[in-house]
Formats: C-alpha cells, structure tokens, sequence
C-alpha cells in the first residue's frame, strides 16, 4: 500500500497535484525527507536542487490554485543524469576535469520535462564518460545499488536507478548507448525502455564537438521508473519537437494500427555457447507463461543472429572510442577508465576506416533482418543479461571479468 506520497507514481502525482487532493510542495518535501534518509549511504543523487525545487513546488501550487493551464507533469519532481545539460549547471560527466563546465541552456529533453511542469530535484550519477556498466568514478564516488551493497547499480544511469529503487521521485532522466538505461534498471528491478533513434530529441549545448556516426545513431535519451505507465508518460513528453536535433522524428505515441489478434510473441533463451544462469531463463520461462496465460500467442523462435550483431556493436563503436573518447580520457580521466578502454579494444578489436564504411553496411543488412523477423514476431522474450547482477567493481579486475561481463550482455548490445 502507497502511504507516502514519495511512493506514489508520477501519473497519480500529477493527477493528485491537478486534482488538488495534494499540494506540489507537499510531495517536493516528501522526497526531500527520503533522500535525506537514504542518499547519504546511496549517493544516487550528487547535485542536491531542494531550494530551487520548493520554489517551484509553490509556483507550482499557486498556478494550480490561480486556474492556470498547466502541464501533464505540474508539479511532478524528476532527475537529470549529470552527462546531460541543465542551464546554468555544471555537466561533469564523471570526471573532475569537467566539474565547472557550466550549460550555456538546457538539453532538449530537460527542457521538455520542464515545459510539461516536472520540477528538477537534483542530478544523479554517472561513471566517467558515462562508458563503465557500474557508476563510480574520481568526482562524486561510487553509488549504491538499494537492494544490496555489493552488487552494481549498473550504468552508466547508475545514479537515476539507485534514486528510482530509493524512492527519490517517480521520474529518472537517463540514456543508452550499449544498454545504459537496460543495465541500471535490470539491476535494480526497474522499468524502462530505450526508444528508437530519431523518437527522442537529443543535443548537448555544452558540447564543443559533434559526436561520432554511430554514436548519433544509438545513442537515446530515456527514463527509468518503478513503473511502466510512468516511462510511458515520461518518453512520450522527452519526445516533443526539438530543432536542434535534425534527426527528430514526429512519431505518434496513439494511433497505430491495431496488431492481428492474438500478438504474437517469440521466446528465446539461445545463449550461443556463452554461460546462461538457470534463474535467468526460469524468469523468461515463468514470464512466458504469463503472457500465455494473458492470451499472447507464445513462440519459441530462432532469432536473427544475436552474437554476430553483439561482435559488430563492439568493433564499431570500439573505433569510435578510440578516436573520440580515448583522448579525453588520457587527458582528463583516471587510470580505471583508461585501463577499461584498453581492455574493450583488446575484446572487441578496433576497425579501420575501411571496416568501420563495411560495418555500416552490415547494421543494415542486419536491421533489415530483424525488422521483417519483427513484422511476424512483434513482441520477442529474451534475455537481458545472462548473468545475475555482479559485483560493483567487476569491470576493473581483468580483461577476462569485462569480457564475462560483455558475454553475457550479448542481447543488450544487438539491440544498440
């Protein structure tokens, strides 16, 4: 039973707030009272906005009182990843290098969450360069997974997943390139989703250049929450037009057409000689049931090749690095991100131009493969990971660890 508001869901917040059944400042003091509790042993949450969010909160109360119009999310209070910008705050993005980048304005979907009337409590966590599946590094330290000490919150959106299991807010900014909305909300029982590119508006106004091809076209911007119905609400409001970025698409949330009865859904547990944990596939095997017990026709499939796509994501986006993220971690960053890179070259190798041009070619190829398996099979069961969640440092031991790591993940990087 919900007894606080700081349990309650973003659509039943923004509901009671409308419906005056509560007041915004009311709610913006309720998660200020568990984040008090808890952040201090967490550190989901390492730029604190109370001052600022209470003077929202009652800006917020009296335009509800005054009968003003107001947005889907009046009131509701959210987080920013601190790798994305908020006007007139620092973007460090884990390194202490970056600690006073100030954001000359705000992110597009900062600023959507605040035209829709959410309010920014703070800034949540992130591994240096955002590229660990753990969140630690030398600025802000290392943050907790609520459920237990030793296991990683995951990343990089490690700090939104500890602050949504905590019960910091409903709403949790947060983004994904390799699996770093997937990671953070699969190790800390959480609900999200990475959207299609070009669903999403994205830009960094703080950026001095434009990021690499790839990273254009996998890089998203997301949310994680404790419930689906709130990463719907939150998704679909990230979404809102934005110009500076070209590839913004106007897709309709409503209004597509209605899937053949019943939907059909494929079910895999291939883990293509790589280890898969019992429990892992007791959960998809258990899921499964219920969906057919929903009335989905449940399948078992063989799907497109999942390892091979993995194998693409890793010598591509490996290039990518290199070229644009290594340098910045040799001059800014620690030995612990240096030494990660080093080691992801080593697994994955590191593409010339030529098979960097050839790669491109085969996402397509590869795309297209998946998309018409998809116009049969719409909904696919699969692993996320392979793998229970591991220990918060596991990616710093050895090559041989990331490697574990990175084969069991094998699902998350063919959908990037």
């Amino acid at each position: 039973m919900k007894n606080e508001l700081w349990q309650l869901s973003a659509c039943e917040l923004a509901d009671g707030i409308r419906e005056k059944q509560f007041l915004a400042e009311e709610v913006i003091n309720s998660v200020i009272s568990r984040i008090d509790e808890h952040n201090p042993r967490l550190n989901a949450i390492v730029a604190d906005y109370r001052e600022e969010a209470l003077i929202a909160a009652r800006e917020a109360d009296r335009a509800i009182s005054s009968g003003e119009k107001t947005g889907e999310l009046h009131g509701v209070p959210v987080t920013i990843k601190t790798n994305v910008d908020v006007e007139g705050k620092p973007t460090p993005n884990g390194l202490p290098a970056f600690e006073d980048l100030i954001a000359p304005a705000d992110a597009p979907v900062v600023r959507n969450l605040k035209k829709s009337g959410a309010i920014i409590i703070g800034r949540t966590n992130t591994p240096e360069l955002s590229m660990r599946f753990t969140t630690d590094n030398p600025l802000h330290g290392r943050t907790e997974n609520p459920w237990n000490e030793e296991a990683s919150p995951g990343g990089s959106s490690g700090g939104a997943s500890s602050a949504a299991a905590a019960g910091f807010g409903p709403i949790h900014h947060g983004n994904d390139i390799a699996g770093s909305l997937r990671c953070p909300s699969f190790c800390c029982g959480l609900a999200t989703v990475k959207p299609t590119f070009g669903r999403v508006p994205a830009w960094l106004p703080s950026a001095t250049a434009e990021r690499g091809m790839l990273a254009q076209m996998i890089s998203v911007q997301g949310a994680i929450c404790r419930e689906v119905r709130d990463v719907r609400l939150a998704t679909r409001i990230m979404a809102h037009a934005d110009p500076r970025d070209p590839f913004w698409m106007p897709v309709p949330f409503e209004g597509w057409p209605e899937m053949p009865e019943p939907v059909r859904i494929g079910v895999t547990t291939e883990s293509y000689d790589h280890p898969i944990h019992p429990d892992i596939v007791e959960s998809i095997e258990r899921a499964a049931e219920y969906l057919s017990d929903a009335g989905y026709a449940v399948e078992r499939v063989v799907t497109p090749s999942v390892n091979e796509a993995a194998e693409s994501w890793l010598r591509y986006v490996g290039n990518e690095i290199k070229t644009y993220l290594m340098p910045v971690a040799m001059e800014h960053g620690s030995e612990t991100i240096q030494q990660i890179f080093e080691w992801f070259f080593q697994i994955g190798g590191v593409s010339d131009a030529e098979d960097y041009r050839e790669g491109i070619k085969e996402r397509t190829a590869m795309t297209r493969e998946w998309n018409l398996f998809l116009e049969k099979y719409p909904l696919i069961l699969s692993p996320y990971l392979m793998q229970p969640v591991g220990a918060w440092d596991s990616d710093t031991k050895n090559v041989e660890e990331l490697r574990k790591f990175l084969n069991s993940g094998i699902y998350s990087l063919c959908v990037s």
